[in-house]
């Protein structure tokens, strides 16, 4: 054959001395162009598709990956038709550039084509009968069946793989709150600093996400996805036989540093694997509903085995199932362990990462110790304005080298010159600052101001529980159904009436099925259908080569505004507390100021931090309004506009 400009072959290292183009692909003439990728996957090889087409036309793109059993052949199969949709989907990729799929057997030296079962997504709906295929213009029959990149049992083991891991990591983030006092008195940890059980996790795994995610997407979501779960596993069995403060608190941090490689990278893995359709609504709409599904499990989980045997049985348990997840993402989740070979556009800027994480650190930390040495110390302001003029060089950095240089940035400031991607990282950090300060108040209504053990605690919130998985299993259906525009109306009224049910003034012996049964049911209804949605619409913006990257930035943005939002939220509650009992706010908790059951101070201290949790659930209402209009609905092959 003749190829009209250069041939184009992605390989990896294993398959590319075995490809003869003469030979193999009668190439007569034309120059060859070579991109090495792990395991032939395309994942990251758009770029290099983009600065050689730049440099002289491409005639055409061969995609090519290898296997030595012939059992696994359908399965690499479906792969490659799986990379050569996320290639026609990249605006990366010339539209008029052919490109054909290869498996290549290592026993004989064979290369078999795939023929294209698969049409590209700006051609087919889902469910139509007959389709024109770019091979060749044969007219062939799709079915739903199609969508799937593996076999459906693989398929179903790959997401719920994936949502078992983060509703793990969700789960030991929110049972550590309600064990909180039992921790403090077994390590005699004296309560201003308790809160580092905590903010240790929050700490590591806000400020390392953006970093893993660019990792995941140079040296392959599965290798990150697996170290990060690795850590995770060990330091959660190790945590409970260390007996003092600030080597549990470390431990506890090292577990957030885990989970951050592993939130990114989950996303990119699903983004990458599933084509867009109702396949991929599915695993987005369960993935989604993992988060808040695990912070209600952690509550229920948490109580229930604190009660019975121990705290420290919470963290061996978990690591016990992480370990077990560990093995079964090895064998589950697609791509091989070999890493790419890099060049200058597939390179991890660790100037960019260095500076982000140590703003984002020095930021939380002063925050999260402001309320303990007070907020007129003088290093806390001077710590404060030191981390948002490193976050600043850290964006004009980024700004610097995806402008005037050719190497890749660790994030592309440009993205943010889409309205609807910033307003998507808003929404996610005001909308789960509120769930997540609505379940610490909440538990600090029931166990400190109503005098309730943790148990009856956890009882309190199995209506949120139950509520998250209903709203995993419909998720998927209303996102290819619904605009998204309505759903996060829904959303975020859902999540802001649960807030207001605490803030105004019932009467304190009101039933809790008048307002905390209904509070419970709105919060996880309203998040388990936010963020679904706005990953999806992520994955789908984004390319296929930022999908870790734009992963982490939505989970960034959730945990970081999680942890400042919990900051306000507590500053206003102790200032007023400490209001109601005229006492400086230092000596709170002192003896002779102990806080006891049903003391009016604390209930107005809960209260105000309510009506700020409400605010941000109402001000997210307005992004929605204002910014999200036209989204349409984001499911199904979409966007389509509403």
């Amino acid at each position: 054959m003749s190829v009209s400009g250069a041939l184009v072959i992605i390989a990896c290292n294993e398959a590319i001395p075995l490809i003869d183009p003469a030979r193999h692909f009668n190439l007569n003439n034309g120059t060859t162009r070579v991109i090495k990728t792990a395991g032939g996957r395309t994942e990251g090889a758009v770029n290099s598709i983009y600065h050689i087409n730049q440099s002289g036309k491409i005639g055409m793109i061969v995609v090519v990956q290898h296997t030595g059993c012939a059992w696994l052949s359908g399965e690499v199969e479906c792969s490659i038709r799986a990379d050569i949709q996320a290639l026609k989907a990249s605006t990366y990729v010339p539209t008029d550039v052919p490109i054909i799929g290869y498996v290549l057997d290592l026993t004989t030296g064979q290369l078999r084509e795939v023929k294209e079962e698969m049409v590209s997504v700006e051609r087919v709906e889902t469910g139509s009968t007959k389709v024109d295929s770019k091979d060749e213009g044969v007219i062939v029959e799709t079915r739903a069946s199609e969508d799937l990149p593996f076999s459906k049992a693989r398929c179903i083991a790959l997401v719920t793989t994936l949502v078992s891991v983060q509703v793990l990591y969700a789960v030991s983030s929110q049972s550590s709150v309600i064990v909180l006092p039992s921790i403090g008195r077994d390590l005699q940890i004296p309560i201003s600093r308790q809160q580092w059980v905590i903010s240790s996790f929050n700490l590591t795994f806000g400020c390392f996400l953006l970093l893993c995610g660019r990792l995941a997407d140079v040296y392959g979501r599965k290798q990150v996805f697996l170290l990060g779960l690795s850590v995770f596993t060990v330091t959660n069995i190790a945590a409970p036989f260390v007996r003092n403060e600030i080597g549990f608190d470390t431990l506890r941090g090292l577990q957030g540093l885990g989970a951050s490689a592993i939130a990114p990278t989950a996303l990119g893995i699903l983004g990458s694997t599933f084509p867009p359709g109702k396949a991929k609504d599915v695993a987005f709409g369960c993935y989604g509903a993992g988060l808040p599904l695990g912070g209600i499990i952690g509550h229920v989980f948490g109580g229930i085995v604190c009660e019975y045997l121990s705290w420290r049985w919470i963290y061996w348990m978990i690591g016990i199932i992480a370990a077990m997840s560990t093995i079964a993402s090895y064998y589950i989740i697609p791509g091989p362990l070999t890493s790419p070979q890099l060049n200058r556009n597939n390179t991890v800027d660790w100037t960019g990462g260095t500076l982000i994480t140590v703003g984002l650190i020095i930021l939380i930390f002063a925050l999260s110790q402001g309320n303990i040495v007070g907020w007129q110390t003088p290093w806390i302001p001077t710590l404060i304005a030191l981390s948002l003029l490193i976050v600043l060089g850290f964006g004009y950095w980024q700004h610097y080298l995806e402008t005037k240089t050719e190497k890749r940035p660790l994030m592309k400031m440009s993205l943010f010159k889409h309205q609807k991607i910033i307003a998507v990282n808003v929404l996610i950090a005001l909308v789960f600052s509120s769930f997540s300060n609505f379940l610490i108040f909440a538990t600090y209504w029931f166990q400190e101001y109503q005098g309730l053990s943790v148990i009856q605690t956890t009882l309190r919130f199995l209506p949120a529980g139950i509520t998250g998985i209903v709203m995993a299993l419909v998720t998927g259906y209303i996102m290819s159904r619904v605009p998204a525009e309505y759903i996060l109306l829904f959303s975020t009224i859902s999540v802001g009436i649960s807030s207001l049910l605490f803030a105004i003034p019932i009467p304190v012996n009101t039933s809790y099925w008048a307002y905390g049964f209904p509070a419970m049911i709105l919060c996880v209804g309203g998040t388990d259908t936010m963020y679904p949605v706005l990953t999806l619409f992520v994955a789908k913006t984004l390319p296929p080569e930022d999908a870790s990257l734009g992963g982490g930035l939505v989970t960034a943005s959730n945990q970081i505004c999680r942890a400042i939002a919990l900051a306000v939220a507590t500053a206003l509650q102790t200032a007023l507390v400490a209001r109601e009992k005229g006492v400086p706010i230092e000596q709170l908790g002192n003896q002779g100021q102990a806080l006891e059951p049903w003391d009016d101070a604390l209930k107005v201290g809960i209260r105000s931090a309510s009506w700020f949790n409400f605010a941000l659930s109402m001000t997210a209402m307005i992004v929605v309004i204002v910014f999200v209009r036209g989204i349409g609905v984001v499911g199904g092959k979409g966007p389509r506009k509403s």
